[in-house]
C-alpha cells in the first residue's frame, strides 16, 4: 500500500509538472503570436506610410515642375529673376511645411509592441507573486 501512495504521488507530481509545461508553452504561444500580430501591424503601417510620401512626393514634384515652368514662361520677358527668387522661396516654405508635418507624425506614431510589453509584464509580476 506505501508502494501505491508513493506512485500516485509520483503521477500527481509528473502530472503537475506535464501541466505546468503545457500552461508555460501556450503562454509563450500567445506571446509569440501577439509578437507576430504586432510586428505586422507596424510594417503594414511603415508602407503605408512610404506609399503616402512616395506619391505625394511625385505629384508635388510634377505639379513643382509644371508650376515653374508656367510662371518663367509668363514672366520671361518682364520679370524673370523676380519669379525665379519667388518660386524658390515658395518651394523652401513647402518644405519646411512638409518636414514639420513629417516630424510630428513620426513623434506621435505610438510605440511598437506595446501589447507585447504590457503582457510579458503582466507575466513578470505574476511570476514574482509566486
Amino acid at each position: 500500500m506505501a508502494e501505491r501512495g508513493g506512485a500516485a504521488a509520483r503521477g500527481g507530481l509528473l502530472h503537475s509538472i506535464k501541466y505546468l509545461g503545457h500552461t508555460l508553452l501556450g503562454a509563450a504561444h500567445t506571446r509569440l503570436e501577439i509578437f507576430a500580430t504586432e510586428i505586422e501591424e507596424e510594417r503594414l503601417r511603415l508602407e503605408q506610410l512610404l506609399l503616402i510620401a512616395l506619391a505625394a512626393g511625385f505629384c508635388l514634384g510634377m505639379a513643382m515642375v509644371l508650376c515653374v515652368t508656367f510662371v518663367l514662361i509668363y514672366f520671361w520677358d518682364t520679370h524673370r529673376l523676380l519669379a525665379v527668387g519667388l518660386l524658390a522661396m515658395a518651394f523652401l516654405a513647402v518644405a519646411a511645411a512638409l518636414g514639420w508635418i513629417l516630424r510630428a507624425r513620426v513623434k506621435s506614431r505610438p510605440k511598437p509592441f506595446v501589447i507585447t510589453r504590457s503582457e510579458l509584464a503582466k507575466d513578470g509580476a505574476m511570476l514574482r507573486e509566486l
